[in-house]
């Protein structure tokens, strides 16, 4: 009897705080847009919907929680995915902004940033010739000068504030650093286990993409962690793809989604997040892997169930 294939969490990053709409016409800015692209996304077979919300007149990322009202409601009604909602926002954001979102919403889950650090964006410039909107270029510009911030004191009061509320968390981790930083909170009980370790690759100001970067962020999440951690891989723009695959080879969970990666194959725009969740779905099928399923994915990492949100 042949063996049941290994099911991978792919968790989809449908619109994000990086990429700007001059760069790329597919990216979901309304309410309507996000709401539609994540339930293509669940439906492509992505468990987790990892979501940040946009002002709709121009895209500019929002912390409003009303922003979030307009889209979470649908999304949670026509699939059974579980809705991930940013803590990081967006660089000009402080804590209390990036925490009003979550807060209201009291979702499954929420991402959570391991460190201060820079984030350098403004290398997209380069590739831009007309922005769209009057805020895209001083926000690109701006990411030069100011630091990411998430101290340990930010880090606990996010976890403790939102875990008050039973949501759990998804670890963005940057550098090697991060991996260290989320064994202090777990050596002080602030955070508990299964740990769900995001590993990002290619932000500038984070580790970079070669494989070596990759093998050694492993290494030393094994080490730290042992089995009390969940391993998944996001690779930054024309990373993504190839490094969520090998991690995929290695016994980890993807990451894909306009948020990380507005390209479906080399020159060629992704028209929306379920033809890159759906990419993504066929390599692991070329792998005899298979996409765990939202209750799969909730059992997996201890949800407390969409019944408990507030939305």
């Amino acid at each position: 009897m042949a063996a049941a294939a290994r099911k991978v969490i792919i968790s989809c990053a449908i619109t994000g705080a990086i990429h700007i709409p001059s760069q790329t016409p597919y990216l979901p800015i309304t309410p309507d847009q996000i709401a539609e692209s994540a339930i293509g996304a669940a439906e492509a077979g992505a468990a987790i919907l990892h979501l940040h919300a946009r002002t709709p007149e121009n895209g500019y990322p929002t912390p409003d929680p009303s922003v979030f009202a307009q889209f979470l409601p649908r999304i949670k009604a026509n699939t059974g995915a579980i809705i991930n909602i940013t803590t990081g926002g967006a660089h000009h954001m402080t804590i209390e902004e990036r925490l009003a979102g979550p807060l209201a919403m009291q979702p499954e889950m929420c991402s959570l940033n391991l460190g201060s650090m820079n984030f350098g964006l403004y290398p997209m410039m380069s590739r831009i010739k007309e922005y769209q909107h009057d805020w895209e270029k001083d926000y690109l510009e701006r990411s030069s000068g100011t630091i990411f911030r998430n101290t340990f004191a930010d880090i606990e009061s996010i976890v403790t504030r939102l875990g008050a509320h039973g949501t759990r968390f998804e670890f963005e981790c940057y550098d090697v650093g991060h991996l260290y930083n989320l064994a202090h909170m777990l050596d002080r009980g602030v955070v508990e286990p299964p740990l769900f370790v995001q590993t990002i690759f290619g932000i500038l100001g984070g580790v970079g993409t070669d494989v070596e970067d990759l093998l050694h962020m492993k290494r030393t999440a094994d080490r730290l962690f042992g089995d009390a951690y969940l391993w998944s891989i996001l690779g930054a723009g024309r990373h993504q793809i190839n490094l969520t695959t090998m991690g995929a080879i290695m016994g980890g969970n993807v990451r894909t989604g306009l948020e990380d990666n507005i390209y479906i194959g080399k020159g060629e725009l992704a028209k929306s997040n379920a033809d890159l969740v759906a990419k993504m779905v066929r390599i692991l099928g070329e792998l005899s892997l298979a996409p765990a399923t939202p209750d799969e994915t909730r059992a997996l990492l201890k949800l407390k169930g969409s019944d408990q949100v507030a939305f």
